[in-house]
Formats: structure tokens, C-alpha cells, sequence
């Protein structure tokens, strides 16, 4: 028998169609786990969010690239928040929490604006080798790693600094080295590069990101970099040591006219690291199969 399953395809961290980060979003408690595959794989957006019911939270969701299950997606996720909005499954000015990979997040959505707190990472200075991860990135102009040290978080993103906004956008790497670094396994798969000078003034970095371990040469919008982006400027010594209560603009995707913003906060008294954002649904269908 033939499964019929609806599909949606919501552009997150923007109130603008196209802009943004796509993400796929199916809700169904009947697929299993190679179907999951093999519909991320052909809906072939960055990530596809799978949510299901659940008994140890108020749902269950995973998250697939085209060719991997991954640990945690900001995106998808505030994709998903979007969906039980629009389709009434939750409401507005609600809190809601997701058992995934990363254990079990919690998220809330008001006036439009979706939130969930992410995992906070550990963070170290990198102590590899950096000429050949800028060698790969073509970043031999733009990035100094005398002045600002790669920091590497525990679940293997990669923050480097880069000198301007002008430069960052200039950054052509060699994809095929990046794969061959990342599966080198040398404890980094994904590469933020990053800069304090912005498009909007009132901002506070702008970011790029680049994962082709994950099938993903570019993202346009990475919630999950972006989150932990805060605590490495609070490391480098790039924004305030005291975050409480505030709320920092951060920029990605504008190099792929795929203009996303994100806001970041960091709660030091509860540990709380969270991003939120908007989204808007561009595409509604089905899938049969």
C-alpha cells in the first residue's frame, strides 16, 4: 500500500520567501528511518526535519541532510516550530520541547518569532594545523590565526577569524580539501568563518558556513553556528564578558542572496544558550511512494 505523506518546505530566519534557509518539514509517526533518508535525499534541501510523536517530550524530531542524519539544526528546527504554529497543532505564545539527538530542547514561539535553547558547547583554542585548513579555504589574506586563535567546539564546528566583511565574501574554498580535511578526521567537520564587521550596522557578526562532510558545501543560514558563535566572540574578547539579558543580531547567506538573521542570547546564571528567528512557508505538497 502506497504511503501519502505532506511535505513543507519553510524558509527560516527571514519573513521573506526565498530568503533565508530552506528546510523540509514532514510530521508522521508511520516512516522509518531509510524512508527519512531517502526523502531528505530527494526533497534535497540542507536539512529535512522529521517529527513524530513522542512519550518523553511533546515530540520527537530528527533532522537529515541529503545523505546524513545529523545531530542538531537550528533551521529545520525553527521550520518545524512553524509548521505546528501554522498548522494549529500548537499555539502562539506557547512553549513546546523536541527529544532529538542532542537530548531534548526546549523551545517557545511568540508573536511570530520562534526560540529554542541549544546545547552549550565547550570550547577550546585549536592547536592543529591551520595552514592547511587556510590553504583550503584560499583565506591566505584574510585570515590570521597569530592574532585571533581557531576555536573548536565539542561538536566539531570550526571558528575562524576573519579580518573584514569584504574579505570574508571573497572566500572561495577548495570544497574537495575541506571533505578531505573534515574526513581526515582531525576533529573538526564544519568550518564558521566570521568577521565583527557587518551589512547592518546595528548587528554584531557576519558569518559564513561550510560543510562538506555533511553534503553541504555552503549553508546559507546555520542555527546551530550561529548559537555558539556568542560564546566564541565572548572567548576572543570580541564583545562584553557580561551577556545577561541581551540579545546579539548575527548575518549569514547574503553572499548567496539568501539573507537570514538570527538572534543569539546567553543567559550566564542558567547556562542557557539561545537563537530565534522568523520563518515563512513557500511550499506545500505531498509525497507519495
Amino acid at each position: 500500500m502506497k504511503k501519502l505523506t505532506n511535505i513543507y518546505q519553510i524558509d527560516a530566519f527571514t519573513d521573506e520567501p526565498f530568503r533565508g534557509n530552506s528546510a523540509g518539514v514532514v510530521y508522521s509517526d508511520e516512516l522509518i528511518t531509510e524512508e527519512m533518508h531517502l526523502i531528505a535525499r530527494e526533497f534535497n534541501v540542507s536539512e529535512t526535519a522529521f517529527i513524530s510523536k513522542s512519550e518523553e517530550a511533546d515530540f520527537n524530531l530528527r533532522w537529515f541532510t541529503p545523505t546524513v542524519e545529523v545531530k542538531l539544526c537550528g533551521h529545520a528546527t525553527i521550520a518545524s516550530i512553524h509548521y505546528l504554529t501554522e498548522m494549529r497543532i500548537i499555539q502562539d505564545n506557547s512553549t513546546l520541547t523536541f527529544k532529538t539527538l542532542s537530548g531534548t530542547l526546549k523551545c517557545s514561539t511568540k508573536n511570530g518569532i520562534h526560540s529554542l535553547s541549544i546545547p552549550t558547547p565547550e570550547l577550546k583554542i585549536f592547536d592543529g594545523n591551520k595552514e592547511e585548513i587556510i590553504k583550503a579555504l584560499s583565506g591566505e589574506k584574510a585570515i590570521n590565526p597569530e592574532k585571533f586563535p581557531f576555536i573548536l567546539d565539542n561538536g566539531g564546528y570550526l571558528y575562524i577569524y576573519v579580518s573584514s566583511l569584504s574579505d570574508l565574501m571573497k572566500i572561495r574554498p577548495n570544497f574537495r580539501e575541506l571533505l578531505d580535511l573534515s574526513s581526515a578526521r582531525k576533529g573538526y567537520d564544519a568550518f564558521t568563518l566570521f568577521t565583527t564587521e557587518t551589512i547592518e550596522k546595528e548587528n554584531h557578526a557576519h558569518l559564513r558556513f561550510f560543510a562538506p562532510y555533511y553534503g553541504i558545501d555552503e549553508d546559507p543560514v546555520t542555527g546551530s553556528a550561529n548559537g555558539p558563535l556568542l560564546l566564541v566572540l565572548r572567548k576572543l574578547g570580541l564583545i562584553e564578558e557580561n551577556t545577561e539579558g541581551k540579545i546579539y543580531k548575527f548575518e549569514q547567506g547574503d553572499v548567496l542572496e539568501r539573507k537570514g538573521r538570527i538572534n543569539v542570547s546567553y543567559s550566564t546564571s542558567k547556562n542557557e544558550l539561545t537563537i530565534s528567528g522568523k520563518a515563512v512557508t513557500v511550499f506545500k505538497g505531498e509525497l507519495t511512494f
